[in-house]
């Protein structure tokens, strides 16, 4: 039997005086944070929530997240973590399609949440966070996640989930079709945080954790929550990524791990009050969530004195799946070698392992992988194949020495004039001009060619440049079929709360 509450509760038992979690001027020690959690489970079974049922959270970064999730998982029930920008109808959708039958919710997105849940036939229960001495009135029937934590025992005795039994249920991005929820379950979770923490990162109980990657996101629920809460590190939380912020809070409590996605790095590399702060302190930094442009990486490393570390995973892969890890020799652009207890390959077309550096798509298959996708065993038997592989849709190549290397989404894959042209190899190239902060490459359609390709700049404060120079700026370093044909300026590039362009409103 196992529950991915277990962490909580293991520090909790070996550090409680230690401090988990800082926000601001409100710390909160272990045993303190377990407690709350404690409150928070015994409050959702006296609501009926029963074990084997799903909760949402639509919640920043704030202690109420860790609050929130441990609480769910305590009672046996199954968390579902909510986009915190997503609109009425989305809330509604995500509800339904996983069954919820409570939504924990931040008073500050009730506008969209409160109506979501309202419209959700089985979602019954409306818990709203929020902050101390506020004055916002609840809607009809809803009741305060204050009440709660005041009026509910600190013990728990917390469900005996078992290793497979769903411990989240996360959607994925959606970028075609309607999102599915992939069912991560408990030793899905656990594993991943703990692998990923003592054999790849190598963190200790010593190490600081700046928690500016939403909560909701996969990669920060594994990579930052999940692995500090089981190391009995601290966490430093930032309700959304600025930063200056950022900057004070690494100065402040004297930060030793940054994970973020690119254009994280890319922003504070840049900032023009960048050099005002001492980060000295951080000894760890890892990028995931999209490719990391060399160029960006080379610069950050050598501002910073660290070395970034690359990984992949996806949210079907709880999620992390493979590393450039701190006893092999990192290869920048590289997305390294599987964690322990997880398989890579390469597929070509008819299913055969390709050859090194021969392309094709990433297979997954280890602890990892998740159970499925709730609810829709044609799209899981698509996903999951003979032998227990997850097919990613990821384009990529393995070099002689093991290591992985995207190239691009199959979806994004250009196709011009029959040739093949993936929109990474050009945004490395556009990332490396001096005049561009950021940069996306989507095909077109077009009626001689099929797809013709065009680029989507943002450039840095104070640059000027024409599409021309641009155009011919890629024509001198791409071959001929891959160079943009049109350029479009925008002050900046679409993303999602994880920092990801969205190629899907760029096309």
């Amino acid at each position: 039997m196992l529950n991915l509450a277990t962490l909580l509760e293991q520090s909790a038992r070996r550090t409680p005086d230690k401090t988990a979690v800082i926000f601001d001027q409100t710390r909160l020690s272990y045993a303190e944070l377990n407690g709350a959690a404690n409150k928070v489970a015994n409050g959702l079974r006296r609501l009926g929530v029963q074990q084997g049922q799903k909760v949402a959270v639509m919640l920043p970064n704030l202690p109420f997240f860790p609050i929130a999730y441990y609480a769910i998982l305590k009672a046996g029930a199954s968390v579902v973590p909510l986009n915190v920008l997503f609109k009425r109808g989305e809330v509604q959708y995500h509800l339904e399609d996983a069954d919820a039958v409570a939504l924990i919710a931040w008073e500050g997105f009730l506008e969209e949440a409160a109506p979501g849940c309202a419209a959700t036939p089985g979602c019954s229960t409306l818990i709203v966070a929020q902050a101390p001495n506020s004055q916002a009135e609840l809607p009809a029937g809803a009741l305060p996640l204050g009440a709660l934590l005041a009026e509910n025992p600190s013990t728990f005795d917390s469900a005996q989930s078992m290793a497979d039994d769903t411990a989240v249920l996360l959607y994925t991005s959606g970028t075609t079709g309607k999102p599915k929820g992939a069912e991560l379950s408990h030793m899905n979770m656990l594993l991943n945080a703990t692998v990923t923490a003592d054999r790849v990162m190598l963190l200790t109980a010593s190490d600081i954790f700046l928690c500016t990657l939403p909560l909701f996101h996969s990669f920060g629920q594994t990579a930052v929550m999940n692995q500090a809460i089981y190391l009995g590190a601290t966490i430093s939380m930032i309700p959304r990524f600025d930063p200056l912020k950022a900057f004070e809070v690494m100065q402040r409590d004297r930060v030793t791990v940054f994970m973020g996605v690119p254009t994280m790095y890319f922003y504070l590399l840049n900032h023009p009050e960048a050099d005002s702060y001492d980060l000295s302190a951080l000894r760890r930094c890892v990028s995931g969530g999209a490719s990391m442009p060399v160029e960006v990486m080379h610069a950050f490393n050598k501002k910073y004195n660290v070395t970034i570390m690359e990984g992949y995973g996806l949210s079907e892969t709880s999620p992390v799946a493979s590393f450039n890890h701190l006893d092999q020799p990192p290869k920048p652009g590289s997305i390294g070698t599987p964690i322990w207890g997880v398989e890579m390959r390469v597929a070509t077309p008819d299913g055969a392992d390709a050859a090194p550096g021969e392309l094709g798509e990433i297979a997954i298959r280890g602890h990892n992988v998740m159970k499925g996708y709730y609810k829709r065993p044609d799209a899981t038997a698509e996903a999951i194949r003979a032998g227990g592989w997850f097919f990613t849709g990821d384009v990529a190549r393995v070099d002689e020495d093991g290591y992985f290397s995207i190239v691009d989404r199959i979806k994004d894959l250009i196709i011009r004039g029959g040739m093949n042209v993936y929109p990474r190899e050009i945004e490395e190239v556009l990332y490396a001009h001096p005049a561009i902060a950021e940069a996306a490459v989507v095909g077109m359609a077009d009626p001689a060619l099929g797809e013709e390709v065009k680029a989507v700049v943002a450039l840095k404060a104070g640059q000027t440049v024409t599409a021309d120079e641009i155009m011919a700026y890629c024509k001198e370093r791409l071959a001929a079929f891959k160079y943009p044909r049109s350029v479009e300026f925008r002050d900046s590039l679409p993303k999602t709360a994880t920092g990801k362009i969205l190629k899907r409103e760029l096309r």
